[in-house]
C-alpha cells in the first residue's frame, strides 16, 4: 500500500498514513536507520498503540539495537496540538519490546515521527552484556583512506616531530609538521612552499583562524593517524580548513558526517555551513528536514530570528524550496 513506506533522512523516520479507522492496524514497510531494517506499527482500539522494531534478521538477534529514540504523532493537516512521547531508551529485539500507547481520536490521516537520538550494537560476551554507539564511533570513512603500516611511521613523524621542517603558529599554541605532507595533501600548501611566498622563505605558516586543538585535527587527517571522535569533535573547523586549503576529500568526510546527525537544534546551523561553503548535499538534506519532513513547524521562533540575519540569496532558495513541497489541503 502506498501509505505503508517510510521515508527518511539522517536519524529521523517519517510514516504519513492518509486512512486509517477507528479499529485499524497497519504496519509499515522496513526502513533502514542505522545498521538495522525497522518497522512501525499501529493500532487503534480505545487508545491508539505505536510500536517500532527491527525486521527479523541474523543482525537484530546475535546484536540488536539498544535505541533511545523520540515519538510523535500529529495531524497532517497541522490543525490539532500533536502528541510527543518521552524519551524512550530500549532493547528492541521484537514486536512486543516496546509499545506506546497514545489517547487520541486519531483517524484518517496523520503523521508518525520516530528521532533515533542514539544506536548501540548490544552483544553479550562471556556472560556479560555490553554495547557499543554506532554514533560517531563506526569511523569507517576515516579508517579506509590509509594503511596500518603507513599510518604507525606518518604517526611517529608528526608525534615526535622527526624531521620536521615547518612551524605552524595556530591560535593558542605552535605546531611542527612537514613540507612534503602539507604540499602533497593541498594544492594552497604546495603553493606557498613553491613559490617564493612568505611561507616558504620562513618555513612558517600563520592560521589564525583555528585553534591549535583544532589545527593537530587537520594535521592528523593529513597524516592519516585522526581518532574519529577527533575528527567528530572539530569537523566545522576542519570544514572551513577544508575549504580554505582546497582538501576535497576531508571536505567530503565532513559534509557527509554533518548530515548524519541534523536534528531540530542544528538543523539552521547545518543549512549556514551548507550555504557558506557551498555543499549542495548538505543543503538539500537540510531543506528535507525543514521542508518536507515539516520541522519547520517545530522551529517557528528559531526560523523568524534566522530569516532576520540571512543571506537574502538563501532566503530565496528557501522560499522557492517550500513553493516546491507545499501542498495545498
Amino acid at each position: 500500500m502506498a501509505d505503508s513506506k517510510v521515508e527518511t533522512i539522517s536519524r529521523l523516520a517519517q510514516w504519513r498514513i492518509d486512512n486509517f479507522g477507528p479499529c485499524s492496524y497497519k504496519k509499515s514497510d522496513p526502513f533502514k536507520v542505522g545498521l538495522w531494517n525497522w518497522h512501525l506499527s499501529v493500532e487503534k482500539n480505545r487508545y491508539m498503540y505505536i510500536r517500532l522494531f527491527p525486521e527479523p534478521s541474523r543482525l537484530s538477534k546475535d546484536q540488536p539495537p539498544l535505541a533511545r529514540f523520540v515519538l510523535k504523532v500529529s495531524n497532517s493537516a497541522g490543525s490539532r496540538r500533536p502528541y510527543i512521547s518521552p524519551v524512550h531508551e530500549r532493547l528492541l529485539r521484537n514486536y512486543d519490546d516496546f509499545v506506546w500507547p497514545v489517547d487520541t481520536t486519531f483517524v484518517g490521516r496523520f503523521i508518525i515521527d520516530v528521532e533515533f537520538l542514539d544506536l548501540k550494537i548490544c552483544s553479550v560476551n562471556g556472560g556479560e552484556a555490553s554495547s557499543t554507539s554506532i554514533w560517531p564511533i563506526d569511523g569507517t570513512i576515516m579508517q579506509s583512506l590509509s594503511m596500518q603500516n603507513t599510518l604507525r611511521c606518518l604517526s611517529r613523524m608528526l608525534d615526535e616531530s622527526i624531521h620536521t621542517d615547518v612551524t605552524i603558529h595556530a591560535v593558542g599554541g605552535t605546531l611542527s609538521a612537514h613540507k612534503a605532507i602539507l604540499s602533497a595533501s593541498s594544492p594552497v600548501f604546495h603553493s606557498m612552499f613553491h613559490h617564493n611566498l612568505m611561507e616558504k622563505e620562513s618555513s612558517t605558516i600563520h592560521i589564525e583562524d583555528m585553534s591549535v586543538d583544532s589545527c593537530m585535527a587537520l594535521l592528523s587527517y593529513l597524516y592519516g593517524t585522526i581518532k574519529q571522535m577527533d575528527f567528530w569533535e572539530h569537523r566545522v573547523a576542519l570544514l572551513g580548513a577544508a575549504s580554505k586549503y582546497d582538501i576535497a576529500d576531508l571536505q567530503d568526510a565532513c559534509e557527509e558526517s554533518l548530515m548524519e546527525d541534523i536534528n531540530s537544534g542544528n538543523v539552521l546551523k547545518r543549512l549556514e555551513e551548507a550555504w557558506l561553503y557551498q555543499l549542495k548535499k548538505l543543503k538539500k538534506g537540510c531543506f528535507m528536514y525543514l521542508f518536507e519532513f515539516g520541522k519547520i513547524y517545530d522551529i517557528r521562533e528559531e526560523v523568524n530570528e534566522f530569516m532576520r540575519c540571512a543571506d537574502r540569496e538563501l532566503m530565496i532558495e528557501m522560499f522557492q524550496e517550500l513553493l516546491t513541497v507545499w501542498k495545498p489541503p
